[in-house]
């Protein structure tokens, strides 16, 4: 059995990526402007369990298994100047080209399945 104490870092790890700090970086201000960034935070996790079964009176099987991750990337900036408040957002052109370059691979692998077949 795990040891309740042994959980305490991980949830105050849980609870830290929660807090509004992590979502909004503090202002920055310069020459009469302050500069805000957002940030968009993932996370997940999962646990499972395994069974076993008795095989010739001997006892097999069994396992435990846990994990989890978090991902986070700007996704504006929040500007408050002499004109305004301006919101512009934060293009990570690396992440669209990925996605272009996926979405063409998947039409190429329709296209030839649509071809093998009408052979």
């Amino acid at each position: 059995m795990t040891d309740p104490h042994t959980l305490a870092p991980l949830m105050d790890k849980v609870y830290a990526a929660a807090q509004p700090g992590i979502v909004f970086s503090p202002p920055v201000e310069s020459s009469g402007y302050t500069i805000i960034t957002a940030t968009e935070v993932w996370s997940g996790g999962g646990f499972g369990m395994g069974s076993g079964q008795s095989l010739d009176g001997r006892e097999a099987g069994g396992g435990a298994g846990g994990g989890g991750g978090s991902r986070s990337r700007p996704v504006a900036a929040i500007t408050i100047g002499p004109e305004g408040v301006k919101v512009e957002p934060i293009v990570d052109v690396t992440q669209i080209a990925l996605a272009g370059i996926a979405a063409w691979g998947a039409i190429l692998v329709t296209l030839f399945r649509i071809a093998k077949k009408a052979r």
